[in-house]
């Protein structure tokens, strides 16, 4: 079995399987789009996408790319994988453009097709928070982490549920902990959740770093302080997220997410 990603804009990967008692091949191509809109905080043109040749490198881990276990799934998964993905890819187009609830809906499409896509489906846990269902999010955000315990992002997006449905104190007693992230901005936010702490800290120590980890550091500080009632100071902060160049111009779905943050709350540069 061989995987190739190429380093285009149109992120492809390509799969090859060949077996002892058959000649025959399968292939399958991914591509990761960013979509266009006329929301203020969505001002991609289309030439912009074309001439941005050197792409900000994403901070995240939440690269829709297939695991060893999807990629089995997609070869032997049949018409029912193959089209809980493509329901997966259009739920995340959508979330980028704004329509959350449509989101969900391609989400919860992508599950009756194949249930066993609900233990990975950590884009469903978000949009489920911006729709205020918050028990559903905590849930999902725990199947996530239970299928992988070394994501810190799904640990501290299930704090941030819980914090809505019992309060700061009661989620961080509740604080499922993960394995140590690879990324210093998400280690230091990791433990920001988990044992309280200063965001202004957070952001004063990343703002001379990398796009990426500035980035970062906004968009957590600024949904710390909505997990402490503070809608003031979350503002503040995830507007920066949205204005800095890594969220202005990066792929990155989280970027996506501040500017869907932003437009849920009604919150403009202006």
């Amino acid at each position: 079995m061989a995987v190739a990603i190429s380093q285009s804009s149109k992120l492809t990967i390509s799969i090859a399987s060949s077996f002892s008692n058959s000649s025959s091949s399968s292939s399958l191509s991914f591509s990761v789009i960013k979509p266009l809109s006329s929301s203020p905080f969505f001002t991609t043109t289309a030439s912009r996408i074309h001439s941005h040749q050197t792409p900000f490198h994403s901070l995240s881990r939440r690269l829709f790319l297939p695991s060893v276990s999807g990629i089995w799934n997609a070869l032997t998964g049949g018409d029912s994988y193959r089209e809980s993905a493509m329901a997966i890819r259009r739920g995340m187009l959508l979330f980028r453009q704004g329509d959350v609830s449509g989101s969900l809906v391609e989400f919860d499409k992508a599950i009756e097709l194949d249930p066993r896509q609900k233990a990975y489906l950590w884009q469903r846990g978000l949009s489920l928070y911006y729709l205020d269902r918050f028990e559903e999010g905590a849930e999902q955000f725990r199947l996530d982490v239970a299928q992988n315990p070394n994501d810190t992002e799904e640990s501290i997006w299930c704090f941030l549920c819980e914090a809505q449905l019992y309060g700061a104190d009661e989620a961080r007693r509740r604080f499922l902990e993960v394995g140590r992230d690879p990324r210093p901005v998400m280690r230091e936010a990791y433990n920001m959740f988990k044992d309280g702490g200063d965001p202004e800290k957070l952001v004063a120590q990343f703002s001379g770093n990398q796009a990426g980890e500035y980035f970062y550091a906004s968009l957590y500080a600024g949904l710390y302080y909505e997990s402490q009632n503070d809608p003031g100071s979350a503002k503040l902060h995830l507007l920066a997220a949205c204005q800095s160049p890594y969220g202005q111009r990066s792929d990155d779905y989280m970027a996506s997410l501040a500017k869907v943050h932003c437009l849920c709350r009604s919150w403009s540069s202006s």
